[in-house]
């Protein structure tokens, strides 16, 4: 069979391609190996979310006391519950994107595994498929160290589908993903210990952002055991036993469960790449171009694993770059996005452009303006007041280079910053604008006053 596009695929990028070019008239074949929805739906943002959702609702139940208010009895998470919530929300979208799917005239969908036998052309379900354009949102996948590869873990896929609450879960890997789950199943009523290699949480953060951080995972009653150099693990009489420190002695933890959090590796490794001429980087990353081409001609990457951007907001963007440049003449480019992302612990913490160790490396004469949250009135009006702001300014025209907002909102609030950079103002816009009183946002001027 011959398409006009193929689109292996049908992540955050790959849904939205299908409709535009359907719609633009291309005969359009779409390949999906597992659910509709790709990580985002499936096993990211979607499900976790919901997750955080109920831990949050846990966690104002059993503090409500701090603002006077008396709940009866203990708080409990029914853990099952809370996953039939979870596939409500899940199975909706994935039937939402089918759905999509069966309306949209000059699309054909195909269930299988697709690997490519040449330049633009896949075999499929023992079917030869081949196109003048070819587009590949293949996500990624859970990165597996060795050493454990052996034990009983889970991953942020499969713990999602447990049906009971761990009695202890032992984290390895105090980042993003790791941390969103330590505190949840903290919440959820877990026993829980993180376990990170480095000297710090999220070491590609700023070590103030680190730092406090690391306080709210310790004011979660979760413990955090840094610096474990050497991690492996053996199975101890139904339990998981953790090595941490080869060097120093037998230092070692037990736990019920494993979650392994140690990064993501791109889903290229079976695609046959090399048979197309498709490049890949050492860790197996599609490379790309400023327009998301790639060493084959007619061939673009989009999503997780192009290595441009690891969530749900790039990939969608990396979707709006190709559609643009292919169908409405656009000359839109990676570049021409600023890195954003959120941590969803609570209280959160949303990013936005270089952290402080990037603005040096890249010479940057920069200055910084900070504010602790426990001086917002807002926040201590809530019993809110874990966190900070802090916003980098270019010195030069005055524009910000990055933010960090960690606190309640912060997800939210970052947009501020986000939207500003876009719009290439200098931060006196902000420091010079009305805010509304009482909210946490209102000391945003306030705190960019610093930098007069």
């Amino acid at each position: 069979m011959h398409y006009d596009a193929i689109i292996i695929g049908t992540g955050q990028a790959g849904v939205p391609l299908a409709g535009r070019l359907a719609a633009a008239g291309y005969q359009t074949a779409i390949i999906e190996k597992s659910h509709f929805g790709g990580t985002c739906v499936n096993t990211g943002c979607t499900p976790t979310k919901a997750y955080v959702a109920s831990a949050r609702r846990a966690y104002a139940a059993r503090t409500a006391g701090e603002l006077g208010v008396t709940i009866g009895g203990d708080v409990r998470v029914e853990l099952l519950k809370v996953k039939a919530r979870k596939d409500r929300i899940v199975r909706g979208s994935r039937e939402g994107i089918a759905r999509k799917f069966e309306q949209t005239d000059g699309l054909t969908v195909y269930r299988g595994e697709a690997v490519f036998t040449g330049p633009r052309q896949v075999a499929v379900n023992g079917e030869t498929l081949s196109a003048e354009r070819v587009f590949l949102n293949v996500g990624a996948r859970p990165r597996i160290p060795e050493g454990l590869a052996e034990l009983d873990y889970l991953t942020n896929a499969s713990i999602l589908e447990l049906t009971e609450i761990p009695e202890h879960l032992l984290v390895v890997g105090g980042s993003y993903v790791g941390l969103e789950f330590a505190q949840m199943f903290r919440r959820f009523g877990s026993t829980v210990t993180i376990v990170e290699r480095s000297d710090r949480l999220i070491d590609k953060e700023d070590e103030d952002i680190s730092a406090a951080v690391l306080s709210i995972m310790q004011n979660s009653a979760i413990e955090v055991r840094l610096g474990a150099e050497c991690i492996s693990g053996s199975r101890q009489e139904g339990k998981i036993l953790l090595n941490l420190d080869c060097s120093e002695g037998p230092s070692s933890i037990v736990g019920s469960h494993l979650l392994l959090a140690t990064g993501r590796q791109p889903n290229t490794d079976r695609l046959n790449s090399a048979k197309a001429g498709i490049e890949l980087d050492k860790h197996g990353y599609i490379q790309v171009n400023d327009r998301l081409e790639t060493s084959a001609e007619g061939v673009w990457a989009l999503g997780d694993c192009n290595g441009e951007g690891a969530f749900t907001h790039t990939a969608f963007n990396d979707f709006e770059i190709v559609a643009a440049n292919l169908l409405d003449d656009g000359d839109r480019k990676v570049s021409d996005r600023h890195v954003c992302y959120a941590l969803y612990i609570d209280p959160p913490l949303g990013r936005v452009g270089k952290t402080e160790a990037q603005a040096r490396s890249a010479g940057i004469d920069y200055a910084v303006a900070s504010l602790d949250m426990k001086e917002v009135s807002r926040a201590q009006e809530m019993g809110e007041t874990q966190g900070k702001m802090k916003v980098l300014i270019d010195k030069k025209d005055r524009t910000v280079i990055g933010a960090a907002i960690l606190g309640i909102r912060g997800d939210e609030i970052v947009h501020e910053f986000i939207d500003l950079m876009y719009a290439g103002a200098p931060y006196t816009v902000v420091r010079d604008s009305v805010p509304i009183h009482p909210t946490v946002s209102e000391l945003i001027p306030t705190m960019l006053k610093q930098l007069d």
